[in-house]
Order: structure tokens, then C-alpha cells, then sequence
């Protein structure tokens, strides 16, 4: 029996990090009282609608019914992100979610189709993947149950409003108890004998005080910064985008495709997120080779349609906190680091961030041994996801200044592994901790046309023809399943259409 434990926790910050904390303690923790505070006068980002698979974990987790929170959300579904002109001006390719055809006799599929390319085959790798086709062709239906459909591959994730995705989680969690309390920090007090935080003083005098401390901050790092002086790891030689003006749009263009686009441009890139009410935009990009009104004016000239808002803009630093849990303080969201919205992985990191804290949630001794573990994994995820982030812009054959630079700048030792096992025969390891699995390796990859230079040698130890006609076969399978499901568009107004009042907020 634990005779110590955590009686009060304390979020610090609202937002989607600190909302989707509260709503995962209040579902999981029992008799443990939950508070957040934040100010209405304190804006959150907000810009990040895109997201990963591993959401609906965390939805499902909570009990969320899926189309009551698209509804809420003015979500759309995502089957992949489309990236276009990365590798050269012209150039376009799919990441995809979802596996890339069947393994034969334990040999990875996508050997099969580097041989089959290396004899004369012009035919996609995406002809092999669900999402990727579906995606394509603008459908969408949920995934069958039944591992024997080729509608099973089907893995997909949404595009949401985050402000109103935290809203929603907001009336979740409340619902279960957790206090929300107006106000903003103005001190925060520490332990003279241990430097732990006992509690925090907000701008009208109240103290809250609490036995875990959660940062969900932002950028600030209010608590694990600020307070505690954790230090920052900058990796700004690595990810050199520094800005991002976001700017929603009236829908039009390509109108509501399953799929996010991530456009490369002068000095960064352009994200293009298709909701049910409106279609969000951004330019991510560095200060040192565009200036903001340069930014602005290229993403007014690529709009969709009418912009629905003034530009936003953001400021941050790619890197992470030094030591991301300290003492009784854990820091999640952008207050524990950030790298860039490229691949959507902030709101997911939020997520790993609430399921490591819940699988090592502490007693009030804190052990040291537990703190130190949060933090190799959170440190040891976080970078695999910049190897695959920097791997996007290292490999490059764009001529601007800063493409030649993200071509030329010298990489991680981990990564520059990875690309040099891939080049001689398409072979990857990815680990356990690694978010981004084997596919989404092959399809970056492939996509920024780094080729193997030759396959699997087992590869020709199975029938040849066999192969053939069983790769033959899979392709029809999966452009079948993919013609005969519906519009993305139709699918979302017979599933989970918000009402007009809604898409009118």
C-alpha cells in the first residue's frame, strides 16, 4: 500500500497540452484532485491541426465517440501528407499511413518492389498502400474490423481545430472533475532545502499549491525553465526555421482532400490543412534568409481562397528541454521543446508525453530512478523524431540558399546511419522507440530520391513469377477497395457533419 502519495496536481497552461492532460488524469487517476490554471489574456498557438495515428489511441483511451468529437472539432480525416516540390521544384510524393503491401516469407515488401523496379517496373509503391491510394483518389471510409479486408490497411488520423479540440477536452474534463481556475502566474515558489516547487502565486494574490507540478506553458517553460533553470538544447544548426505565420482561408482549391500538403518554398515550407469550416495555412521558415513580410506576401499569393483572419505569427527555437521531468515538475507540450510542425508531431508528443507520465506516475518521494527513465525516453523518442525531420531537408536538390545549406550541413551520426544502410540495399531497423516506423522511413526516403543501389538478395530466392503475380494482384485488391469507397466529402456529411451554426464560429 502506498502511504504517500500524490494527493494535488497542478497544471500550469490550458491550450491542447494542458487540456488533453487534464482530461487523461481525470479519466485515469482516483482520488487525486486536478487543477489547470490559465488566463484568457495569455493567447495559445493554436495552429496545430494536423495530426498521427496514435491520436485515436488517446480518443479511444478517454471514450471520446469519434463523431461527436469530429463535430465539435470540425475535424476532416487525414490519410497521409503530400509533399510537393521537395526534392526539386516539380517534385511530389505521398508519406502515407499504413504498410506498404504484405512481407513474403519474412522479406520486406517493399524489396520486392526495388527488384521489380530495377527490371524495367514503372508502378508507384503507393499502388501498394491503402491510405496512399485512397488518398489519391480523395475517398475515405473507416477501416473494416476484419483482418481478411484490404480495408483493414486503412490507417488514418484527422486535421482538427486545436482550439476547439482543447475546448472540447476542456468540457471533458471538467465534467470529471478537474478545477479550472482563471489567473496568471506571476511567482513561483521553491523549496529552500531541495529546490522543489511547493507552489505558485497568481497575479491576484492567490497561492495554489500542489505535490506534481505540470508545465504546460508553451515556449515559456514557465516552471521547468523559467523557475527551475532547466536548460535548453538548441538544434538550430539542424532546423534552422525560427518563424510561422499562419493565416486560415475560405475553402477552395482541391477543397476537402483527405490529406495534409506540405509545400517546400524559398526559405521553408507551406502547410495547407483542409478543415470542415474553413482551410488552414502556414509558412514555416527561417528569419536569417526570409524576411516576415516577405512570408506574409507568399502565403496571401497561395491561398485557397479569401483569408478568414489577420496573419499569426509565432516565434520558437527547434531543441528540447535538457531534462524534461525535474524534481516534482514534468513539462509537456512546447514547453518541453519543440521541433517543427512538419511531419505533425506536436500534438503527439503531448500525448507520449501524458502516457509515459501515467506509466511512471510517481508517489510524492519522487524516485530519482523513475525521473531519470521519463527523461532518457522522452530525450531518446524526441530525437528519433529529428533525425526523420532533418532527413526531409537534408536531402534536397533545390538551388536556393537555404536548401543548399540544409543540403550541405552535416547530420546527426544516427541519421547519416540510416541513410547510408538504406542507399546500399533498402535495408532499416527502426527500434522500439521510434515513432516514425519502417514505411514512413521508405516513403521520405524514397521520396527525396535517395534510391538503393541495389535490394535484398533473398529476394531472389522466391519464384519470380510467383511474386509477380502476387504483387499483381495486391495492387488490384487495393485500387478495387479505394474505387469503391466513397468521397471524403461524403463520407464526413454522413458520419460527422458539424452543423452551420458550427462552421460559422
Amino acid at each position: 500500500m502506498n502511504t504517500n502519495p500524490v494527493r494535488k496536481v497542478l497544471i500550469v497552461g490550458g491550450g491542447t497540452a494542458g487540456w488533453m492532460t487534464a482530461a487523461a488524469l481525470a479519466k485515469v487517476l482516483r482520488g487525486v484532485e486536478v487543477s489547470l490554471i490559465e488566463s484568457d489574456a495569455i493567447s495559445t498557438v493554436g495552429v496545430g491541426e494536423a495530426t498521427i495515428p496514435p491520436i485515436n489511441t488517446f480518443n479511444q483511451m478517454l471514450g471520446i465517440d469519434e463523431a461527436d468529437f469530429m463535430r465539435s472539432t470540425q475535424a476532416s480525416f487525414k490519410l497521409a501528407i503530400e509533399f510537393v516540390d521537395w526534392t526539386r521544384p516539380g517534385s511530389r510524393y505521398l508519406h502515407p499511413f499504413g504498410a506498404y503491401g504484405l512481407d513474403i516469407e519474412a522479406i520486406k515488401f517493399h524489396q520486392f518492389w526495388l527488384k521489380a523496379r530495377a527490371q524495367g517496373s514503372t508502378q508507384s509503391l503507393d499502388d501498394f498502400n491503402l491510405s496512399a491510394t485512397a488518398a489519391r483518389l480523395g475517398k475515405f471510409m473507416l477501416p473494416s474490423k476484419d483482418p481478411g479486408q484490404v480495408l483493414s490497411s486503412l490507417k488514418y488520423a484527422f486535421h482538427f481545430d486545436a482550439g476547439l479540440y482543447a475546448r472540447y477536452l476542456r468540457r471533458y474534463a471538467e465534467a470529471r472533475g478537474v478545477v479550472r481556475r482563471e489567473g496568471k502566474v506571476v511567482d513561483v515558489s521553491l523549496r529552500g532545502e531541495d529546490g522543489f516547487i511547493t507552489s505558485v502565486t497568481t497575479d491576484d494574490g492567490t497561492v495554489l499549491e500542489a505535490d506534481l507540478f505540470i508545465d504546460c506553458s508553451g515556449f515559456r517553460g514557465l516552471l521547468i525553465e523559467q523557475a527551475l533553470d532547466t536548460g535548453f538544447e538548441d538544434w538550430g544548426h539542424w532546423l534552422p526555421n525560427d518563424r510561422a505565420v499562419a493565416m486560415p482561408c475560405e475553402t477552395g482549391g482541391d477543397g476537402l482532400t483527405p490529406y495534409t500538403r506540405a509545400t517546400a518554398d524559398t526559405a521553408g515550407w507551406r502547410w495547407r490543412i483542409p478543415l470542415q469550416h474553413r482551410t488552414g495555412n502556414g509558412y514555416v521558415y527561417s528569419s536569417r534568409h526570409l524576411g516576415d513580410d516577405e512570408a506574409v506576401a507568399r502565403l496571401r499569393a497561395t491561398l485557397d481562397g479569401p483569408a478568414r483572419a489577420e496573419p499569426n505569427f509565432i516565434r520558437f527555437r527547434a531543441g528540447r528541454r535538457k531534462q524534461i521531468w525535474v524534481k516534482n515538475c514534468v513539462a509537456i507540450g512546447l514547453a518541453s521543446g519543440f521541433l517543427e510542425p512538419l511531419e505533425s508531431t506536436s500534438i503527439h508528443m503531448i500525448q507520449s508525453g501524458i502516457t509515459k507520465l501515467l506509466a511512471l506516475f510517481p508517489d510524492r518521494g519522487f524516485d530519482p530512478v523513475e525521473i531519470a527513465e521519463y527523461n532518457r525516453l522522452t530525450i531518446l523518442q524526441t530525437e528519433l523524431i529529428r533525425d526523420f525531420i532533418i532527413l526531409h531537408f537534408k536531402a534536397n536538390e533545390r538551388s536556393e540558399p537555404y536548401w543548399q545549406q540544409a543540403r550541405d550541413m552535416a547530420i546527426p551520426d544516427s541519421l547519416q546511419h540510416r541513410i547510408d544502410l538504406f542507399a546500399a540495399r533498402g535495408r532499416l531497423f527502426p527500434t522500439d522507440y521510434d515513432l516514425f516506423a519502417e514505411p514512413s522511413w521508405v516513403a521520405v526516403l524514397l521520396g527525396q530520391n535517395i534510391r538503393p543501389r541495389a535490394y535484398d538478395p533473398l529476394v531472389d530466392t522466391l519464384d519470380e513469377t510467383l511474386v509477380r503475380n502476387q504483387m499483381h494482384r495486391l495492387a488490384s485488391l487495393v485500387r478495387q477497395t479505394a474505387e469503391a469507397l466513397p468521397t471524403h466529402e461524403a463520407f464526413i456529411a454522413r458520419y460527422c457533419a458539424a452543423s452551420e451554426i458550427e462552421k460559422a464560429r
